[in-house]
C-alpha cells in the first residue's frame, strides 16, 4: 500500500485563493454568495484534513473524506442556480471523479467490515476475506495515486479559486445581481421546503421502488440531511429541538437505506472478486434483512411527514441584510 513520503502542497492547507475575510458563522440576513463561500469552504478544508490519512489506507479518513466531499457537492446543489456558471460542469465533473476514485475503496470497507462482523473466525472465510483484502489493497493503490496525481492538485486549486472568485460571483446581469443579494433566510426556506417536499412524495412509492430508484432516493435525502446540518448557524434556539427531531429521522431513514445499498455493492464486489467463490455474494442476500431496512426506512418518512415542514420562523432572528 503505497503512503507518500511528502504531502502534496494542496493537502497541506488550503490553497492562497482567498481574497477576503468571512465571518465565522452563517446568519439568517447574510447574501447567499458570502453564504456559499463559508460553507463550501469548510467543506473544501475538510476534504484537504483526511487527504493523508486516505492515502496512508486510514478507512476512517476514507470515510470522512468521502462525508466531507458530498457535503461540498451538496452546497453546490444547494446554491444553484446561483453558482451555475460556466466553470461549474468542469468542476462538478472533477469532483465527481474525485468520488467514485474514493467510492470503490469505500465500498469495499464496508463489505469487509459486514463479512468480518458477521462470520467470526471461520476458516472458510479467512480465506474469502485474502480475496477481499487483495481487492481493496489493489483498490487503494489506485486511489493513492489518483490523490497524489497533478489533476488531483488541479482540482483542489482550480475548485478553490472557483469558489472564492468564479464567474458567478462576478455577472452582472439584474438575475445574478439578485440571487447572489438574497438572504440565505429566504433561499434556505424555498430550497429545504422544495427538497424536503419532493423527497416526501418519492418515499410514498419506497417499497416499490428497485435498487437504481431507491439509491436516487437516499441521495435526496442524503442532500437534504446535509444541507439542515450545514444551515445548522440559522436555527432559533427554540427551534433547535424540531430540527435536531427531522434530522433524527432523515438520519435513520438514510442508514437503513444505505444498508440496501451496501447490500447491493456488496453482490456486485462479491461478483468480480476471483476465486472467492459463487457464494460469495450471498452474504449479502437476506430477503428478511430487506424488509426490515425498508420498514425502518419507512417508518420514519411517516413520521417525517407528520413532523411540521421547515419555515422560515425556525431561523434566528435577523434584521438587515448582511454583505
Amino acid at each position: 500500500m503505497a503512503r507518500p513520503t511528502t504531502t502534496p502542497t494542496a493537502a497541506r492547507a488550503t490553497p492562497a485563493a482567498r481574497r477576503n475575510a468571512l465571518p465565522g458563522r452563517l446568519s439568517p440576513g447574510m447574501a447567499c454568495d458570502t453564504a456559499f463561500r463559508i460553507i463550501a469552504r469548510r467543506h473544501l478544508d475538510a476534504v484537504l484534513a483526511q487527504h493523508e490519512g486516505t492515502c496512508g489506507g486510514d478507512p476512517d479518513a476514507l470515510h470522512q473524506i468521502r462525508i466531507a466531499l458530498t457535503h461540498l457537492r451538496t452546497a453546490i446543489r444547494f446554491f444553484t442556480p446561483m453558482v451555475d456558471d460556466a466553470l461549474r460542469p468542469k468542476v462538478w465533473a472533477e469532483l465527481k471523479w474525485l468520488n467514485g476514485q474514493l467510492g470503490m475503496v469505500r465500498d469495499l470497507d464496508v463489505a469487509i467490515e459486514r463479512i468480518v462482523a458477521e462470520s467470526g473466525d471461520e476458516l472458510a472465510v479467512v480465506a474469502e476475506l485474502q480475496h477481499w483484502d487483495d481487492k481493496r489493497a489493489e483498490s487503494h493503490r489506485l486511489l493513492a495515486r489518483a490523490l497524489q496525481s497533478s489533476r488531483y492538485r488541479r482540482l483542489v486549486e482550480q475548485t478553490a479559486i472557483w469558489i472564492e472568485s468564479g464567474p458567478w460571483s462576478t455577472r452582472r446581469s439584474k438575475e445574478a445581481i439578485r440571487l447572489r443579494r438574497c438572504t440565505l433566510a429566504d433561499h434556505a426556506t424555498a430550497r429545504l421546503t422544495e427538497w424536503e417536499t419532493t423527497l416526501l412524495k418519492k418515499a410514498r412509492k419506497l417499497h416499490k421502488l428497485d435498487v437504481e430508484k431507491r439509491h436516487k432516493l437516499r441521495i435526496l435525502n442524503k442532500r437534504l440531511t446535509y444541507s439542515i446540518e450545514s444551515l445548522q448557524d440559522l436555527f432559533a434556539e427554540d427551534s433547535l429541538t424540531k430540527q435536531k427531531s427531522i434530522l433524527k429521522k432523515l438520519r435513520k431513514a438514510q442508514r437503513s437505506l444505505g444498508q440496501l445499498n451496501d447490500d447491493a455493492r456488496g453482490r456486485a464486489l462479491a461478483a468480480s472478486l476471483n476465486g472467492a467463490g459463487h457464494d460469495a455474494g450471498n452474504r449479502f442476500r437476506s430477503r428478511k434483512r430487506e424488509k426490515k431496512l425498508l420498514r425502518t426506512a419507512s417508518t420514519a418518512y411517516r413520521k417525517l411527514n407528520k413532523a411540521k415542514p421547515f419555515r422560515s420562523s425556525d431561523l434566528a432572528p435577523s434584521s438587515e441584510p448582511e454583505a
